[in-house]
């Protein structure tokens, strides 16, 4: 705690006064804040024409006074010292005041991306240890602000934050924020002393592209049209044609409705022929990787003759992305988002003792899709007693989204170029920050050849919208999740995207493809993720004596039979347990075979009998793979291929 000078202190809080203040300020200036350590703060705002506006600030006991202009704006340049704190600062204009209590001086880190950075300790999250970690969570010099789900179609400084602004990191504020961006700050502050402020902006399922600016995407003739969109002032009405248009298309190919329809929610349709899968589960992960577009699932169940006559509660977990819902073919709700638990109910008139069918319509637009989350969720109940539903389901496939057009951006969508930018980033952009963790790229997994130019594209763009063209920025690699492998496959590619962006300077990239889960896009292992970019920041911004990188591959030479490969960051390179494992090998004609991987005078030799001159090699290079190379940090090596 500092010691405020007498003066000060009367400066202060003489000036108070309970009166609503007339000065508009953006909603990152708030008690309870963390201002970016050694550099220039500007507080901008409005008040009225011609106000004095004066600012004192207890950690250098000096005012600072400005007039606004005649549309009554007004910047005030402050100075930052060190880290430390907690301060008080006074900000009045015509004889009201308002006062920012327990400010900290530190070190401000933007937290971005889509639904893996913005997966809270509890909520939908639930990550490992949720509760045991929320309850231990008391760092009264981290701060939490956390940015609303906001879109906006041009550029704006106006902003939305949950909770009045910034919040003390505690087991009440810290349930519902980004476990990752918690978990990265909490090492960041264990290892440095430096109070850190998490700003929040993230936004599940969203694409690169929606967190990009105008000037920058319009550089890409892949978002030309969609770009024209969001800019025109009256795109609403085409959108709706475009949509309505769009949704009958896809009931026209739904194989599940005929003449408007559900056919195949009826509870006497013949579905011998159905497939069957256990649920819950992502079924692009479990049945048909990649896959987007309309399933069905439909279960049997039994009503006891006790359950007679009474309204049956129906819980399906969570659900991705929407879904309707039948019983005995008649709806019984319907819902949109797969952050939303599904409970519906039953009506009492419905439920008589015998056989019934529940039927499930899912929609899935993108990333994995189907009904997910934890077993017990899933369950049907009536008369006071539960009766699980989770197990084996029936499935059929309705359309698959590769048979129709791309789905229409709505005006109004996240999903659409510079949107996320303009309303959740370019508001801050006059606010000093020390750098950027990021954790994206499901969303565009589709397109990962063109994620090569447009993710590093985006880190430029911060870059120069922060004026900061040293900004750290460091991200998470996709982790391991779903089933197949191969260059066909997109989430491979999109980690080599990934790879190739660390020709960046100033960035760095966390290895996560060990903590995935094969059947769970969000994997509950947060810390891992956090920890792993907090160790990236630690080594290369505070240049704390950290281990912080698995080995990466660097060069390789053919020797005879054998291909020796050379890496980096190979200090006690070695397998994480048994032989070293996820090696594929390749000869000119680019077939690859499985192979035999040793380690010898820190480099992996690689040979295969399948492979008489090897020239190329894969590590790692499946949706969910099995490598397990380290080195004494015991961080994993990344996926690689030789051949791209």
């Amino acid at each position: 705690m500092i010691r405020i000078k007498l003066a000060l202190v009367c400066l202060l809080f003489c000036s108070y006064t309970a009166s609503q203040a007339k000065v508009t300020l953006p909603a990152f200036f708030s008690s309870n804040m963390v201002l970016q350590q050694k550099a220039e703060i500007n507080m901008e705002g409005k008040a009225n024409p011609g106000d004095l506006i004066m600012l004192a600030c207890s950690w250098d006991q000096k005012k600072y006074a400005q007039r606004t202009d005649k549309a009554g704006n007004f910047k005030i340049r402050i100075k930052t010292p060190a880290y430390g704190g907690p301060y008080i600062m006074v900000l009045s204009a015509a004889g009201t005041a308002i006062k920012f209590d327990n400010v900290l001086i530190g070190d401000v880190w933007l937290c971005s991306g889509q639904s893996n950075m913005e997966m809270p300790l509890a909520g939908w999250g639930k990550i490992s240890n949720y509760q045991s970690e929320i309850a231990a969570a008391n760092y009264p010099n981290i701060r939490l602000l956390q940015v609303n789900h906001t879109t906006a179609n041009f550029p704006t400084y106006d902003l939305s934050v949950q909770n009045g602004g910034w919040n003390v990191c505690s087991p009440t504020n810290v349930p519902e924020f980004s476990s990752t961006a918690y978990f990265f700050a909490r090492e960041v502050y264990k290892q440095t002393g430096i109070p850190i402020g998490l700003i929040h902006s993230s936004w599940g399922g969203t694409v690169a592209e929606a967190w990009t600016s105008a000037k920058t995407i319009s550089q890409f003739p892949d978002f030309k049209t969609a770009l024209a969109q969001v800019q025109q002032k009256n795109g609403d009405e085409d959108y709706l044609k475009q949509i309505t248009a769009w949704n009958e298309a896809l009931k026209l190919q739904d194989k599940g409705i005929k003449s408007g329809t559900a056919v195949w929610a009826g509870k006497n349709i013949g579905d011998a022929g159905w497939k069957e899968m256990t649920l819950p589960a992502f079924f692009d992960a479990k049945e048909n990787p990649g896959f987007d577009g309309v399933v069905w699932f439909r279960k049997k169940i039994t009503i006891p003759q006790s359950w007679t006559g009474q309204e049956l509660i129906l819980s399906l977990g969570t659900i991705d992305d929407n879904d309707i819902t039948f019983f005995d073919g008649q709806e019984i709700g319907r819902s949109e988002g797969y952050d939303r638990e599904r409970k519906y109910r039953v009506p009492k008139e419905r439920v008589s003792p015998g056989d019934h069918f529940i039927t499930v319509r899912v929609f899935d637009g993108g990333g994995g899709g189907g009904i997910y989350g934890e077993p017990s969720n899933l369950f049907i109940q009536g008369a006071g007693e539960k009766v699980s539903i989770n197990g084996l389901w029936k499935y059929q496939t309705g359309v698959d989204l590769k048979d129709l057009k791309p789905i229409p951006q709505a005006n109004s969508g996240a999903n659409r170029p510079t949107v996320l930018y303009n309303a959740m980033i370019h508001p801050f952009i006059s606010f000093a920050i020390k750098g950027v963790i990021w954790y994206q790229g499901e969303a565009n997994a589709i397109r990962a050849v063109q994620y090569e130019t447009l993710f590093p594209a985006l880190i430029q763009d911060w870059r120069t919208q922060f004026k900061n063209p040293t900004l750290p920025f460091y991200f998470a690699q996709l982790a391991g999740y779903g089933r197949g492998e191969g260059d066909e496959t997109s989430w491979p590619m999109l980690r080599n995207a990934q790879l190739k962006t660390l020709a960046l300077p100033h960035t760095g990239m966390a290895v996560t493809i060990d903590i995935g889960e094969e059947a769970d896009i969000h994997p509950k292992n947060k810390q891992d993720v956090g920890k792993r970019l907090a160790l990236i920041a630690l080594a290369k911004t505070y240049h704390k004596p950290v281990e912080y990188s698995g080995p990466v591959y660097q060069s390789l030479v053919q020797q005879n039979n054998e291909l020796i490969l050379t890496f980096g960051f190979n200090n006690g390179i070695q397998a994480k347990s048994g032989s070293l494992k996820g090696f594929l090998i390749a000869g000119a004609d680019q077939v690859f075979y499985p192979a035999t991987a040793s380690i010898k005078n820190g480099h992996v030799h690689l040979q295969s009998d399948q492979v008489a001159k090897p020239v190329a090699v894969k590590y790692s290079w499946a949706n969910y793979p099995n490598g397990n190379l380290t080195n004494q940090s015991g961080l994993p090596a990344g996926p690689f291929r030789t051949t791209l």
